[in-house]
């Protein structure tokens, strides 16, 4: 598609920093969004991607750097503000305000004829195509399933709900940039699969925040990771999805390789030191009845290599940072095979429609679906033994470890840190690099909910369960996490159970026996 937008049209931080309380959120980050730009911002939970965002489209002012803009922007936040009594017809409205105004403006030029307003006003209601606006607006509403009553007060809507008019509107009018926070959440598959579709056939430039990896891997062609680098600045990729996860693990590979060479370095050299020590205090000594002159000779060469072996010492550095985490997943489920759980005929009144019989061997991999309300939130808790079924029966083999992994994490008392927690599970403590030294001391009601998520699967795994149930697992994690978190759910000897809509993943466990709940 030929873009309408002219070539000089752009979004441009330049060394843009952002400090939230004592907390460096942004620091010298540069990136250009063109016309042309299918842009993903990247990291982890609490990296800055939607204070980026902000600042690209004016919401927010960085501490330090410049940001210049050209074209207008239409945003859309993860949670939508709105005043009492504003309707669905305010945020409709307010979308086709520019496309109306370029109509208004192009009858009277032509009631009132003169050729250069005439040429301004037609130029400007073909570019935003203002005759179509509406019908845009009301096919992005029925495709997104969002409420086309513009009389319903947003008050009365859920967040989903809201948040689906929004953007609804904002894929019907004609924005220079389309600037996007997780636009994937409340969308179902088919809401997903139009999103997709504009974003790729979007006149104009677009850049998301979203964890989603099917949206990332069909819509971006260039990726901006604010996770931390071996020099501290971020890091920009081209070539999409799989060239943005290549480039990351060759550039997380070169990093560590560097840092484990400089540790060693500085391990032999202090090792230097103490050998050269000990010469000093015991080995360079002359066997007993050997005279004062050479006793005397051969100290100094001795003092001389310990203060050689200390400057070297000194003059090392390390320079190479400590490369950021990655995740270790523990030995699970290594024993001989055995059958470890199963449903027979189970039902709960009101929220799984039974009869449900399954079993679950060692090794065993079993993928849920179903629509929403089908059950399946309820027949994971049914089979953790965390839920007492209306009917039917569950079996649990004595001994048998059984970790669900929710959608929700447990109300852990907002003081307690990670360490606390796994004392308090009576668990061995590990990290698994899933936290990081700062995320240890922070109490739990100060963390994000990205690292909440990540304590409850690290206190999940420390018990050493034998199978491991997973209610939406790619919830609120990375897509670096995600894809380390699927390649160990591939490779584990425990037992898994996964429920999911996350579209990459269903592909990635497609080749798993498969349990649809509804029909």
């Amino acid at each position: 598609m030929t873009s309408l937008l002219p070539e000089h049209t752009h979004l441009r931080a330049d060394r843009v920093g952002v400090t939230l309380g004592s907390r460096r959120v942004l620091h010298d980050v540069s990136v250009t969004v063109s016309a042309r730009s299918r842009l993903a911002i990247v990291g982890e939970n609490g990296r800055g991607k939607t204070t980026l965002l902000h600042v690209l489209a004016g919401l927010r002012a960085p501490d330090h750097g410049t940001v210049h803009r050209t074209g207008t922007v239409g945003v859309a936040r993860q949670a939508l503000p709105f005043r009492s009594g504003e309707t669905v017809g305010t945020l409709t409205t307010e979308a086709l305000r520019e496309a109306d105004e370029a109509l208004r403006a192009l009858d009277a030029a032509t009631e009132n004829f003169a050729e250069d307003r005439y040429a301004a006003a037609l130029d400007a209601a073909t570019r935003l195509d203002a005759w179509d606006a509406e019908r845009r607006v009301d096919v992005a509403l029925e495709a997104l399933a969002a409420c086309s009553d513009r009389t319903r007060e947003l008050s009365t809507l859920s967040v989903g709900q809201r948040y689906r008019v929004r953007l609804a509107c904002l894929l019907g009018a004609r924005h220079d940039f389309l600037l996007l926070d997780e636009p994937g959440n409340h969308l179902d598959a088919g809401g997903l699969a139009f999103l997709t579709d504009r974003l790729r056939g979007h006149d104009g430039g677009v850049a998301l925040v979203s964890h989603d990896r099917a949206l990332l891997s069909d819509v971006a062609t260039e990726f901006l990771d604010l996770d931390p680098s071996q020099d501290g600045r971020p890091r920009s990729y081209a070539g999409g999805y799989a060239a943005w996860q290549d480039g990351r693990r060759r550039d997380r590979e070169r990093w560590v390789q560097e840092f484990e060479e400089q540790q060693d370095t500085h391990r032999q050299l202090t090792l230097a030191v103490t050998q050269a020590r000990d010469r000093l205090s015991t080995g360079w000594r002359p066997d007993k009845g050997t005279g004062r002159h050479q006793r005397q000779s051969r100290a100094p060469g001795v003092v001389q290599a310990l203060n050689r072996e200390r400057a070297a010492l000194e003059a090392h550095r390390v320079t190479v940072p400590e490369p950021p985490l990655s995740l270790r997943w523990p030995d699970l489920g290594a024993g001989a095979r055995r059958s470890l759980a199963g449903l027979h005929g189970v039902g709960v009144a009101g929220r799984l429609a039974g009869p449900v019989t399954l079993n679950l061997d060692s090794g065993d991999r079993l993928l849920v679906t179903g629509g929403n309300g089908a059950g399946k939130s309820t027949l994971l808790s049914v089979l953790a033994g965390e839920l007492t079924p209306t009917s039917g029966t569950v079996r649990h083999a004595p001994g048998a470890q059984i970790a669900l992994v929710g959608q929700e994490v447990p109300a852990w008392p907002d003081d307690l840190t990670a360490r606390q927690l796994f004392e308090r599970a009576a668990v061995p403590f590990s990290a698994m690099g899933l936290l990081d030294a700062e995320a240890l001391r922070t109490p739990v009601g100060r963390m994000s909910q990205g690292q909440q998520r990540r304590l409850d699967l690290a206190l999940r795994l420390a018990g050493r369960p034998d199978v491991l149930v997973f209610d939406e697992p790619t919830n609120h994690l990375s897509a670096t996490l995600v894809e380390e978190l699927t390649e160990a759910l591939l490779a584990t000897p425990a037992a898994v159970v996964v429920a999911t809509h996350d579209r990459r993943m269903l592909t990635d466990l497609a080749s798993w026996p498969r349990l649809a709940l509804g029909g």
